[in-house]
């Protein structure tokens, strides 16, 4: 006998998904099992609106099978014979399985036996075809008996039963894409698949939904693609699916579905987490899509409002996530946010971090991406002029004086508000607020040791942002008001503490900047001696110049030009300290050359008399040039 043969069971789909629901039953979900177990009647009730039991093809019981079954429940593993297959001395329990993995081995068996188990082990199309028929038919017997007894669920719960197993039994077909994708849609399973999102018993669309879910993962049936070409006809495999899938409505009856789902059910909340899974596989093959789910569905009203829910749960999390890669460069979704009153939502939800941090991990990962929601928004003048009528300023204020974690998060959306000739009134109000004090004070490191504590985000992130704000403070304030005056004043205060800070910053990004100037001549020197050409990198090589202290330097260099222009102490006592290390206002100057040469001519463009990025820059090359 082959005992391998014998014990061979069919693989279950890798698990590669971003997101996993929790695999250990809560207290709360044991204790409702006890609730629902020791309520539950002898017999099953046939539900009076004619759809199927979340039984799943469970008719009739009795209160021992009941007692069996709470048994097998606490099984280890979920064992399914563990109590039924013990020898006369009480060892050996148990046969491996749980009873969804028995069920599937019976549905092969039904479907040619040995030969099916064969052929999915080895991953031949002949198997992919017998379980695709056996889907098949199980899906015309269940439509076939609902039509003939729409009010008997006696008569249909059996095929319901064979349906949910034969749903199931399709989620092995993604650990082989190549071979099961162009089959699975030449078939015509992709239209029952979808079909069946509208099925009455919605144990059914869950079934379906997890079945989409594990197909549409980017890494399907990567622990078989050994080969390099292997790898490009899985993408290719997987496209197709996806288009098919598109072609066929997917993305309107899920979230059509997403009304059906009721979350204090298990099954039901799961159903929405692979609801939200979709989504996030089918924007990662193609971000483009984010404007049409948007836009032909209501998606985006859908998400608020669950991350407007007080009590934060994994679903919570990651309908944040999927707002957050819904707004991320796209214009259309960010104003459509804005007509759904969205910026107040999502201020009312980062409100209630002022006073307190999130619990665990996962809620500070909801709130990191809630305020990136928001910093994603504000690129768009519009949402900025919605930030401001909502008094976003002034609760990003409180946040950075209250001093929890949510803080370094305030000081990003602050950076975000007020950057360009839009936020010219974010800057105002923000002078307003007293937010310069605060600001500062977070800029010199004068911060209390709670607040030290509670810093999740590495100083050089609120550093950069700290310094996108004092950027946009100076290019943005009227020349004689007296909110700019009031900002001038705090670079004179306490000896000019803060242009030596600004010049201590500037020296460490000049040092990484070296570094980085160093690794690109040597790999540009190993580019000329293999003949490859040079020019065609020199972009690629400024985004590492910037990634590597350019961008802070440049940064550094354009708010020292403004307060060396405007104040003559200032001057002074900047010039003295670049003396002593060698250097001079010479160096700023080459500096914003490099920035003003690289300013894109679109971000020059502005409505009204305000200047442009690059006038400006050229305004201040040419005064200090004089100097």
């Amino acid at each position: 006998m082959d005992i391998d043969k014998l014990f061979k069971v069919p693989k279950l789909p890798a698990s590669s998904n971003k997101r996993r629901l929790p695999d250990n039953p809560t207290p709360e979900m044991l204790k409702r099992m006890r609730i629902d177990e020791e309520g539950s009647s002898v017999s099953t009730v046939s539900p009076p609106n004619g759809t199927a039991s979340r039984d799943k093809g469970k008719n009739t019981a009795t209160v021992e099978e009941e007692e069996g079954e709470d048994r097998m429940d606490f099984a280890p593993g979920g064992d399914a014979d563990y109590f039924a297959e013990e020898d006369d001395e009480g060892r050996f329990f148990g046969g491996g399985l749980t009873n969804e993995q028995k069920d599937i081995l019976n549905i092969f068996d039904q479907a040619g036996g040995d030969d099916v188990r064969e052929d999915l082990d080895e991953m031949t199309i002949t198997g992919v075809r017998r379980l695709l028929t056996r889907f098949e038919r199980a899906a015309n017997k269940n439509q076939d008996h609902r039509s003939k007894y729409p009010d008997d669920p006696t008569k249909f719960i059996d095929s319901e039963a064979d349906l949910d197993l034969a749903t199931k039994a399709l989620l092995p077909l993604a650990q082989s894409p190549v071979l099961a994708y162009p089959e699975i849609v030449r078939s015509g399973a992709i239209e029952r698949l979808i079909g069946l999102l509208s099925h009455e018993n919605v144990d059914i669309v869950i079934d379906v939904v997890e079945v989409i879910h594990e197909f549409t993962d980017e890494d399907v049936g990567n622990e078989q693609d050994d080969e390099e070409e292997e790898e490009g006809s899985r993408e290719d495999a997987l496209k197709q699916l996806i288009e098919s899938l598109l072609a066929n409505s997917i993305l309107e009856l899920l979230v059509d579905n997403l009304s059906r789902f009721n979350e204090a059910e298990e099954s039901d909340r799961q159903g929405i987490f692979h609801v939200l899974g979709i989504f996030e596989n089918i924007l990662g093959f193609n971000p483009e899509l984010s404007t049409q789910l948007v836009s032909k569905t209501k998606i985006l009203s859908w998400v608020m409002t669950r991350i407007e829910s007080s009590r934060h749960d994994e679903n919570r999390g990651y309908a944040a996530e999927i707002l957050s890669i819904l707004l991320q460069n796209n214009r259309p979704n960010r104003l459509e946010l804005g007509k759904l009153n969205g910026v107040e939502s999502i201020l009312k939800i980062l409100s209630r971090y002022r006073k307190k941090d999130p619990v665990d991990a996962d809620e500070t990962e909801f709130m990191e991406n809630v305020f990136d929601c928001l910093c994603s928004a504000l690129g768009e003048a519009e949402i900025k002029q919605q930030f401001l009528d909502n008094e976003g300023v002034d609760l990003m204020v409180l946040m950075l004086k209250d001093k929890m974690q949510a803080r370094s998060r305030a000081i990003k959306v602050l950076d975000y508000a007020m950057s360009g000739p839009a936020g010219t009134a974010a800057c105002e109000t923000f002078v307003d607020a007293l937010g310069l004090k605060t600001l500062f004070s977070s800029f010199m490191g004068k911060a209390n040791k709670k607040q030290k504590a509670n810093a999740g985000h590495a100083a050089s992130e609120d550093t950069a942002h700290t310094l996108g704000i004092v950027s946009s403070l100076l290019s943005n304030l009227a020349w004689d008001s007296p909110a700019r005056i009031r900002l001038l004043v705090k670079f004179v205060e306490n000896s000019y503490e803060k242009p030596e800070k600004l010049l201590e910053i500037r020296d460490s990004a000049q040092a990484r900047l070296n570094a980085t100037d160093k690794e690109i001549a040597d790999e540009k020197k190993r580019m000329e001696e293999d003949g490859e050409e040079v020019k065609e990198m020199e972009d690629l090589f400024y985004l590492r110049r910037l990634d590597g202290g350019l961008f802070t330097l440049q940064t550094v260099d354009y708010i020292l030009a403004w307060i060396v222009m405007e104040d003559d102490g200032v001057r002074e006592h900047v010039r003295k300290l670049l003396d002593r290390k060698n250097q001079s206002l010479k160096d700023i100057v080459k500096t914003l050359q490099i920035y003003h040469d690289n300013v894109d001519e679109d971000d020059t463009t502005n409505t009204g008399d305000a200047p442009s990025q690059r006038e400006i820059l050229r305004n201040l090359i040419v005064f200090l040039d004089a100097c």
